[in-house]
């Protein structure tokens, strides 16, 4: 699975499964809030996450025995800190997938906790389900982002504030759809891509194998000029609101 981006519309992806892993998933919670960390385990009861451990104590979590598979962090300290946080847990558990819990995120601490190890950015208001099902898309490979985040990208946030994701989100050189000879099966996989679905959603929808989704969105990719799909979902959706929400089928 890949590990690129995927843009996350939470007021979309309703009908993704929410039994992804039938096998319960180790998970920890860093959170000095008491009523959120009660939430968070109330939430998570009858779901694939078993939440063995609520802390507060990132020390105490890494002198047990527990090798966590998910470890979902509170974000609303500062960005210092909470780096600080990231970085250890990504030493101390380096094959667990991490997620960050906040209110909000800015540009600039999305790019900084990527960069740290973060996999997921998830909205602590977000609906207890759309929680669930985007827990799921991060232990599927994928890296989950609020869609105000993408919202912020295409509202032209300062690039020398605000960098996004794994490099420079600078426009690829074809400056329109039909430039960039995109085949009819690619243009309704990038449509995709611009809802944020991942490649098992894609596959399912499209009645064809996740491995010829992945050939056809690295087509997609070199024939836009972008670096991943963040990149492509963001160009895209760029060009379908200047050609006034044109087809994506041309």
């Amino acid at each position: 699975m890949t590990t690129l981006a995927l843009v996350h519309d939470r007021s979309s992806d309703t009908n993704t499964s929410s039994t992804i892993h039938p096998a319960a998933i180790p998970t920890a919670l860093i959170c000095d809030n008491f009523l959120l960390r009660s939430g968070l385990r109330h939430i998570l009861q009858n779901t694939p996450f078993d939440l063995a451990t609520a802390t507060s104590d990132t020390g105490l979590l890494q002198r047990r025995a527990l090798e966590p598979a998910l470890i979902l962090i509170d974000a609303h300290q500062t960005t210092g800190r909470m780096l600080e946080i990231i970085r250890q847990m990504r030493e101390h558990f380096p094959q667990a997938r991490i997620v960050a819990l906040a209110d909000q995120f800015d540009l600039s601490f999305v790019r900084s906790g990527h960069e740290a190890g973060v996999n997921g950015f998830c909205l602590a208001a977000s609906a207890p389900d759309v929680l669930v099902k985007s827990l799921e898309l991060v232990m599927l490979g994928e890296t989950v982002l609020p869609f105000e985040i993408l919202r912020a990208f295409m509202g032209g946030a300062s690039q020398s504030r605000e960098q996004p994701l794994q490099g420079s989100v600078a426009e690829p050189k074809p400056s329109d759809l039909n430039a960039c000879k995109l085949s009819a099966r690619e243009r309704e996989i990038l449509g995709c891509l611009t809802q944020g679905e991942p490649n098992k959603v894609i596959a399912r929808k499209l009645e064809i194998t996740e491995a010829t989704i992945k050939v056809h969105v690295k087509a997609i990719l070199r024939k836009i000029g972008a670096s991943n799909r963040t990149q492509a979902a963001i160009w895209a959706s760029q060009r379908l609101t200047q050609r006034g929400g044109a087809s994506m089928n041309g």
